[in-house]
């Protein structure tokens, strides 16, 4: 079944980690958040 590998993301990621990318994903969205917290 060597076929069936593949990097999960690696087409568009930008980071070279997952778990950074997953950070700065949260982190994105919690500015986001806040944004939209305090805009209205």
């Amino acid at each position: 079944m060597s076929e069936n590998n593949f990097e999960r993301g690696s087409a568009l990621s930008i980071f070279g980690s997952d778990r950074k990318e997953d950070f700065m994903a949260l982190a994105f969205a919690l500015v986001i958040a806040f944004g939209v917290y305090f805009a209205y």
